[in-house]
């Protein structure tokens, strides 16, 4: 006898089993579905949230009462409305689905779905009659906006809402409000469809056509959860977790505003409209490329946020409706999904070639769709952040399929557009294909975006689009995105700064002129020391003659090397006098480095004093001593000297830190210098007699901002000494002195001498002008309240461009939310600022570029450096004027919408400290020249406490470690003392990435408290660069990967909290300042959290908590917040205790912080318990 076989369709062949269902369907038998979701039994426990439920459902406990993930629609009705049949058509819409009688509720520790019974969704009436006709319209938009927003309760419900407008007799608004979180997108056509029909049929008195749904939306979360457990995602999960490993979390797109702490969800849309002509071309081209439009639309987006980023793996969301079973098309519910799609942007490719890259992509993801994101958030465990959605935050959706129309009989239904107010995402770009026609609404978050910047990102995508239309075989880097009216604003408009000025003059005949009206006014001032004008230029003009006798004249160079005094003044313009250039040389700097200058600049004669000369190493230059040749230089002619330098001819060489370890000299030239007199006090305004301080040294080219706006205006130049510079009280009192209209001076500077009482009082009257660092605008606005009537400016430039080219005027109030540094501004009279992308293409406003410089404010260029000079001024292509350059500044800034700049950082690693630009590889050069060194990289830390600090990572040679203080005096040697660094850390090793780059991110901070670290602090790390943890203790039990010292729970309190942590996370041991997240938690089990602290510690706390204070240690605390705002309950109940009570003592003392301790015994001063009333005393009486 054949012995029975169970037979399985799943064992066939793909072809059979398609010929098996063939057979069986043309039988008239069903083939049986194994997928199929069934029925719930009637009664039961209550069901389970579905996935997608789950996360919004924590995402109301983070956030709860706000109406960021509200639907709502609103219709226009136009004629004969049934309000009856309306009504009766959507209670029975309401008794068919589930999903709209339901609310959730918290079982335990697991959220529910709870489905009542009945429930009417008659639309409320709100009769507009009564409003004159003009007023009705937008009463009615205000009361469809405010509909909109208003919140629902998920465990009240319910969590649809109805109302109805009425206009007038035939004309009504239809406003359907539900809960995302039982409705999505593809829910709306089942709704729409359902109302259609039994509107009509409830019209005409008859009952609903419509059959019984075969499974409700429980059924479905049961199905999924159960699938889940059974194992049947893991082949796609396994997909996703390779897709997106050690993908980017954050799309830095450029902001108006930085990014708050925590979601608002206030966002707006911007509109765009593509014509039926382009849209026919990009279907086109889609089809030539064998992809969907969708696919192309998406690659012409990501496009877009890389060239905006600049980042080149871009990362969007998309949804699905995640209705695979046909058994689900006809619900309303919340099955929407969304896929997270990864495109990486590198190697330059054409848009032909990421189309591919997002074709693959894509279909990868179709291919995967059913795992839930919320299953994949929990498994990647992305960093979690109050601020900004897991994975992406930015999405893309396209509807191209026909959308359900309402048909009501009697009527005209249209749409009645509602202001859009909330947003879910940084940014949402929805197209829709309508009438041949491409429609789209770019949403974003109205805390980061003003609207004119999504306007211009919408302009940008049209124009990308038929740019992609025109060339899909360019580059994307390539690939235009500014309209013709934005390039020529950004190109034109905004650097036309064209003014005429006297050229055929050089600054230093300026001040003769100026002499020559004013003799007798005081011209420099320093300490008792004081110089006329007339007694400046006869002093300079003897020098002048003195330095021709040397030989001295046009493109000869001088160096000036003294201290601050009258002379420093007299030599400048001595030597610009005489035809050449001064070099100006810090007597402080170590002598190794004033030989080089005085070497590389080819130094004729250097001017000194016989104090400052002494030491000096051997060298060609003649030297002229101004206190040992007084008598020489007194007997030449007091006349101003002929014949000396033309505007074409260098005026001084600074010489700034310099990338290969040696600084370089940049030559400018007496025509730039003229300019920017000419400019800087067009801009300041009439500066006529106006006094003024310089504060810095000459080798510091911002002096130049006081020194000649001062000696040519009749004002009198103080000069400030080091000493007194650098002490807040003194300089304060010379200011009381000496009251000066003009201050340049670099934001540090100024921020350490206004530690003085009266910050005011180390302010100028009328021009104050910082510059050198970046200032936050608070701070600058600050100022302007301390001194109304003084004009603050914020000025930028390179030496390269003559000490400045950007200015901006800080004037009233930004609020909180303007931008938080301060602008560099706008360029001064004829120099240009160009903002431009790695190919030299203009970057749109607000953007991040590099800045480049143009017109009459560029430098010669750097002193026997050609090949350098060749690479950093190129040639301007945007000039028709022969010849005409650009300096490449390594600068990171953008334009503003109004046309200033903001200055956002380094390309590279150069750095300003103090307003001192420094090349950290200068430094780094130097210390690797120290025997003991084998690699080294300095950084320029910021932190709240100490400020700027160069910090300096040393890997010392094996067996050679040298001491701090050795590789302090090694800097000391060779480099000017504020490039030498002020911490210095030992490393085994540098960290690095995978790819052998070296990780900065990894390198330690110094600790606080060890300013000097004149200790060595070494972090043991592998020859890779890793952490060392081999040569840690080994990691307790039960914590895994943890880099956090284990420290055990202190009090009942932290004991109970751990306890529960434990219990839910599933690890043997928790510590107190254990992370949530890196013990393995997740959305899901910090709301177990939050339900077994509700019932232990009978505290109501919001999973955002958790979030907040990821420790046991901060979750404890808030505990106790919460608890007892906190003290005087627990005080009381001390107070009622006996004292044999002494565990529960502890527990309630150990609430309460030292503060609340002192206040409550202060505040319970008779209190007669169980504690010694003093302050001072915390022991049991």
């Amino acid at each position: 006898m054949k012995e029975d076989k169970e037979f399985f369709p799943s064992e066939l062949s793909a072809e059979k089993r398609d010929l098996l269902a063939r057979l069986l369907r043309e039988g008239g038998i069903e083939e049986p579905d194994e997928d199929a979701i069934p029925r719930r039994a009637p009664g039961g426990e209550p069901p389970p949230l579905s996935l997608p439920q789950q996360r919004l459902w924590l995402l109301e406990q983070l956030s709860p009462g706000g109406g960021a993930y509200n639907m709502s629609f609103a219709l226009r009705l136009s004629g004969a409305l049934n309000v009856a049949a309306l009504g009766g058509a959507l209670d029975e819409i309401a008794r068919r689905h589930d999903a709209l009688r339901t609310t959730f509720a918290t079982a335990g520790t697991q959220a529910v779905q709870l489905v009542a019974d009945e429930m009417t969704l008659k639309p409320v009436l709100t009769d507009l009659c009564a409003l004159p006709a003009a007023e009705r319209e937008e009463r009615a938009r205000a009361l469809a906006a405010e509909e909109a927003q208003q919140p629902f309760d998920l465990t009240r419900g319910p969590l649809v809402r109805a109302r109805l407008l009425r206009l007038d007799a035939t004309e009504h608004v239809l406003l359907l409000t539900l809960h995302h979180i039982i409705f999505d997108g593809w829910s709306l056509g089942v709704l729409l469809r359902e109302l259609g029909v039994l509107y009509k049929c409830f019209s005409r008195g008859e009952a609903s056509p419509l059959a019984e749904l075969p499974i409700q939306y429980a059924d479905f979360a049961v199905w999924q959860r159960r699938r889940m457990e059974d194992g049947a995602l893991e082949v796609p999960l396994s997909y996703w977790k390779r897709q997106l490993a050690d993908a980017a979390q954050v799309l830095s797109l450029p902001t108006d505003r930085p990014r708050p702490a925590a979601q608002s969800y206030r966002g707006a849309e911007q509109l765009l409209r593509i014509s039926g002509t382009t849209t026919d071309s990009l279907k086109r081209l889609a089809r030539q490329e064998d992809c969907s439009l969708f696919m192309l639309l998406l690659a012409a987006f990501k496009v877009l946020l890389y060239r905006y980023s600049l980042q080149k793996e871009i990362v969007v969301g998309t949804a699905v409706a995640n209705r695979q079973r046909p058994e689900t098309e006809q619900l309303i519910g919340f099955f929407v999904n969304t896929l997270v799609l990864r495109a990486n942007l590198s190697g330059e490719p054409s848009f032909r070639e990421l189309l591919g890259r997002v074709r693959e992509v894509c279909l990868g993801a179709y291919a995967h769709q059913e795992v839930p994101f919320e299953r994949l958030v929990e498994e990647l465990q992305p960093e979690r952040s109050l601020s900004r959605t897991p994975l992406f935050q930015v999405m893309f959706a396209l509807q191209n399929t026909p959308r359900e129309e309402l048909s009501l009989p009697g009527l005209r239904v249209s749409s009645f557009p509602v202001k859009r107010t909330t947003v879910r995402f940084d940014l949402t770009l929805s197209m829709v294909e309508k009438n041949g026609e491409l429609f789209g609404s770019l949403q974003y978050n109205s805390d980061l975006f003003e609207a004119e910047t999504a306007g211009r990102m919408a302009q940008n995508f049209e124009v990308l689009l038929r740019a992609v239309i025109d060339d899909p075989g360019a580059h994307i880097d390539l690939l235009p995105l500014l309209s013709g009216e934005e390039r020529r604003r950004l190109l034109v408009e905004w650097n036309d700064t064209r003014k005429e000025f006297p050229s055929d003059v050089c600054v230093h005949e300026l001040f003769e002129r100026q002499a020559a009206r004013t003799p007798d006014a005081a011209a420099v001032r320093f300490e008792q020391e004081r110089l006329s004008y007339r007694e400046l230029n006869e002093r300079a003009n003897q020098l002048a003659r003195h330095l021709k006798a040397l030989g001295v004249g046009p493109e000869s160079r001088v160096g000036l090397r003294l201290e601050k005094s009258v002379e420093i003044l007299v030599g400048v313009l001595g030597i610009l006098k005489a035809g050449a250039a001064y070099v100006p040389i810090d007597p402080s700097h170590p002598l190794p480095r004033i030989a080089y200058v005085l070497e590389d600049a080819a130094i004729r004669v250097l001017v000194s004093k016989r104090s400052v000369v002494e030491g000096l190493p051997r060298h060609a230059t003649g030297l002229v001593c101004l206190d040992g040749e007084r008598e020489a230089i007194a007997r030449q002619s007091v006349e101003n000297p002929a014949g000396g330098a033309a505007p074409g001819n260098a005026a001084y060489v600074i010489y700034t830190s310099g990338s290969t370890g040696k600084p370089k000299g940049v030559v400018i030239e007496h025509r730039q210098l003229l300019n920017y007199y000419h400019a800087v006090i067009e801009r300041l305004g009439d500066v006529a007699g106006a006094d003024s301080a310089m504060v810095q040294p000459l080798t510091f080219d911002s002096c130049q901002t006081v020194i000649f706006p001062t000696l040519c205006a009749g004002g009198c130049l103080h000069l400030v000494s080091a000493e007194r510079a650098s002490d807040p009280q003194g300089f304060a009192e010379y200011f009381r002195r000496h009251p000066v209209d003009l201050l340049k001076i670099t934001p540090s500077h100024l921020a350490a001498l206004q530690t003085s009482a009266g910050p005011e009082s180390v302010l100028p009257r009328r021009w104050l002008v910082v510059g050198g660092e970046v200032s936050r605008r608070e701070w600058a606005e600050e100022l302007q309240r301390q001194a109304p009537d003084c004009k603050v400016f914020n000025h930028y430039g390179p030496t390269e461009a003559t000490v400045g080219m950007l200015m901006y005027r800080v004037q009233g109030e930004a609020g909180e939310d303007g931008p938080t540094l301060l602008p560099t501004g706008r360029p001064l009279a004829n120099t240009r600022a160009y903002i431009l992308d790695p190919h030299m293409q203009p970057a749109p406003v607000g953007v991040t570029g590099e800045l480049y410089i143009g017109g009459d404010c560029l430098a010669r260029g750097y002193l026997n450096r050609p090949g350098l000079t060749a690479e950093r001024f190129v040639a301007d292509p945007f000039s028709p004027e022969p010849g005409a350059r650009l300096y490449r500044t390594g600068d990171l800034a953008r334009y503003l919408a109004d046309g200033n700049v903001e200055f956002l950082g380094r390309l590279d690693q150069q750095v300003k400290v103090r307003g001192f630009r420094i090349e950290l590889s200068e430094i780094e050069q130097r210390l690797g020249e120290h025997p003991g060194v084998r690699e080294v990289v300095v950084m320029l830390r910021e932190d709240v406490s100490a400020g700027q600090q160069l910090v300096a990572y040393v890997v010392p040679e094996p067996g050679a470690a040298p001491a701090v203080a050795a590789l302090r005096r090694h800097i000391k040697e060779a480099l000017p003392e504020y490039m030498t660094p002020s911490a210095f850390i030992l490393l085994d090793a540098l960290p690095r990435t995978p790819h052998g780059k070296l990780d900065r991110q990894a390198l330690p901070a110094p600790e606080a408290g060890r300013p000097g670290l004149d200790e060595e602090f070494v972090v043991p790390r592998t020859p890779h660069g890793k952490l060392d943890r081999q040569a840690l203790p080994a990691p307790e039990a039960g914590r895994p990967g943890l880099d956090e010292e284990f420290v055990a729970a202190r009090t009942p309190q932290e004991l109970a909290m751990a306890e529960i942590w434990q219990q839910v996370l599933k690890v043997e041991r928790v510590g107190v300042r254990d992370n949530f997240f890196e013990l393995g938690g997740h959305s899901l089990s910090a709301m177990q959290v939050v339900s077994r602290v509700r019932d232990h510690f009978q505290v109501e706390i919001q999973a955002r908590s958790i979030f907040e204070t990821p420790t046991v240690e901060g979750l404890t605390a808030a505990v106790a917040r919460r608890q007892g705002q906190a003290g005087a309950t627990q005080f009381n109940k001390i107070g009622r205790h006996s004292r044999g009570d002494e565990e529960d003592l502890l527990s309630a003392l150990e609430l309460l912080s030292e503060e609340e301790i002192d206040a409550l015994l202060l505040k319970n001063s008779s209190f007669k318990g169980e504690i010694v009333n003093e302050p001072s005393d915390r022991k049991r009486g």
